[in-house]
């Protein structure tokens, strides 16, 4: 098991080192007890919409592990989006409130779900030809919160880190080449834990030996200087209008415009 420190969300300094130092924080306080039971609510709801309508072994992450997908049209996802306990440590991260929305999703993983490879989730986007400057170069381009439907425990499938990884150009090795004490390198945490990531760093899903779905959803963030096309689902036109004028400004380029009529 990892050793990490849960840092209340209030201490942003704390929470911005141990990111840039690890590639990621885990947060406690980010979400109130009613955020965290609506967003139960619906994930559960998902869950099982997907999984009558997708057996185990054609799940979209391989066998007994799904991916959320596009979810922010759902209010249980969209509430996550300018969280006030969170938005002053990516302000504190990026030095700027000048950052976009990229949609909302999340994973869960079932029992018999395997242990999945280390991986990030973002390739070399800038294709230097001379090969001088990478992706992992960078600041951080994209930030993903993720929050923990369910305890995170390691016989329920707890996702695993690599801290220190967001930067390197190393690609990570395959599963069978993993150092034993990476393949144990899990994340566990209470309930209603909030996890932001770079998504350069190294992570992958662990065995789900339990019998119990581990669940977590999902909101991801891009820097003011970065964009990728593509982001499913577009956020409905009557959830933006809810936004404040900053969480507008954050979801410009996600919105279904289109449902205005004009």
């Amino acid at each position: 098991m990892l050793d990490i420190e849960l840092v209340p969300a209030d201490n942003i300094p704390r929470a911005a080192e141990i990111f840039f130092r690890d590639g990621f924080v885990a947060l406690t306080g980010a979400l109130s007890d009613d955020q965290l039971a609506y967003a139960q609510e619906g994930a559960r709801r998902v869950v099982a919409e997907q999984m009558a309508a997708i057996p185990i072994e054609e799940a979209n992450r391989g066998f007994a592990r799904y991916s959320f997908e596009s979810q922010i049209h759902h209010p249980e996802w969209a509430q996550l989006i300018e969280l006030p306990t969170l938005l002053p440590i990516l302000d504190e991260i990026w030095g700027t409130q000048d950052y976009h929305c990229s949609g909302a999703g999340g994973d869960y993983s079932t029992p018999g779900a395997k242990i999945q490879k280390l991986h990030s989730d973002m390739r070399d986007m800038l294709n230097d030809p001379i090969g001088q400057v990478s992706a992992f170069d960078l600041p951080s381009p994209f930030i993903v919160t993720n929050f923990l439907m369910t305890e995170f425990k390691e016989i329920n499938g707890a996702i695993r880190f690599i801290p220190g990884t967001q930067r390197t150009r190393v690609r990570p090795p395959e599963l069978k080449n993993e150092p034993d004490h990476w393949k144990q390198s899990i994340v566990c945490a209470p309930v209603g834990t909030t996890l932001l990531r770079d998504v350069r760093t190294w992570h992958g899903g662990t065995a789900n030996r339990s019998d119990e779905n581990r669940i977590m959803t999902s909101v991801g963030y891009y820097a003011s200087w970065f964009k990728r096309p593509g982001f499913g689902r577009p956020l409905p036109l009557d959830f933006y209008r809810k936004l404040s004028k900053r969480g507008r400004r954050m979801c410009q380029d996600i919105v279904n415009w289109e449902a205005d009529g004009s």
